[in-house]
């Protein structure tokens, strides 16, 4: 099935998900006011068939992960979404369809999280789905989270569960069980963790979200920051799928910790500052763990079981290249 004009295909498809700066869509750019005495927060990612998600994957659920993986960047430096542009390359077979399926994806969680479309650019391809998005946010003056903020002796936490993306991902392919579609559920709809994100301004020192895996992402934060990290196995908060996953696996946390996808907070700040931060996260309804902390010396993430001694971290995480 062939594609209708450029423009009317945009008419029917993404126009309704335009928002105040998007000039409806009849314009080359967007005329956008940020809110008085805020910093703009610019972030962009990319999903690609075969690589971020699978050819039968639900059009719906690709346009929403796609939105959310780039909120869940705002959420890592605490601000609030303002709307996003968009670049979308998809082969012609895939029809129509396939794109009003991909903007009731987009426009369900615009709704969610309130934003909205300001423009961007359609085109066919003959190779697998691109999908890019540039989102925009806003915080107040300097008060962005960043990675560099960390310092010896601050606690690590993170918040969710860790390693049910990557499991997910296994549960899509058929090479485990997931009778109940969590697993699959987590790797296809990330949840960004924005609510949590703005609480902590103020109160964390750094932050960041883990999407290439736990320890690879960390190592980020300790080469931002100047210091190292240890990590407590026994402190990682694991589903109860992951654990039961687990217990078939002797030695899998380390594929937990690496697989990435599952766009969780990862945070640190100093120790006084623990209760508040447990108090705001349930103010958030988002579970944090207190899973180890900043340390001193060489710029690398080490692992510790429950005795204190050092486990092999021979995996790191996701790279593209």
């Amino acid at each position: 099935m062939n594609y209708p004009s450029e423009f009317s295909l945009i008419d029917r498809c993404f126009r309704p998900l335009a928002g105040d700066g998007a000039l409806d869509l009849a314009d080359d750019a967007a005329v956008l006011t940020p809110p008085q005495g805020r910093e703009l927060v610019i972030a962009a990612d990319a999903l690609v068939e075969t690589v971020h998600f699978l050819p039968d994957d639900p059009a719906g659920s690709v346009g929403r992960k796609l939105l959310r993986t780039n909120l869940s960047d705002l959420a890592a430096m605490g601000a609030v979404p303002l709307g996003y542009l968009m670049t979308v390359a998809v082969p012609k077979e895939r029809g129509e369809a396939w794109l009003q399926d991909f903007a009731e994806g987009l426009a369900a969680d615009q709704r969610e999280f309130g934003l909205s479309l300001l423009g961007g650019d359609t085109v066919s391809t003959p190779g697998p789905i691109s999908l890019s998005l540039t989102v925009l946010g806003h915080v107040a003056p300097s008060a962005a989270l960043r990675r560099s903020g960390g310092r010896p002796g601050h606690d690590l936490w993170v918040s969710g569960t860790v390693g049910d993306g990557i499991l997910g991902l296994r549960a899509r392919r058929g090479a485990i069980g997931d009778e109940d579609g969590y697993l699959t559920s987590r790797y296809r709809l990330p949840q960004p963790r924005l609510m949590l994100g703005q609480s902590l301004v103020g109160f964390a020192a750094c932050a960041m979200d883990v999407s290439d895996g736990l320890v690879q992402d960390l190592g980020h934060i300790c080469r931002a920051s100047g210091c190292g990290a240890e990590i407590f196995s026994g402190s990682i908060p694991l589903s109860l799928p992951a654990k039961e996953w687990l217990r078939t696996k002797p030695g899998g946390l380390i594929e937990l910790l690496a697989g990435g996808d599952d766009y969780e907070l990862l945070f640190s700040a100093p120790a006084e500052a623990a209760v508040e931060i447990q108090h705001r996260a349930k103010a958030c309804d988002t579970l944090v763990t207190r899973i180890g902390r900043l340390v001193s010396g060489e710029m690398r993430v080490s692992l510790v079981d429950i005795f204190g001694n050092p486990m092999p971290v021979q995996a790191g995480g996701w790279s593209h290249f």
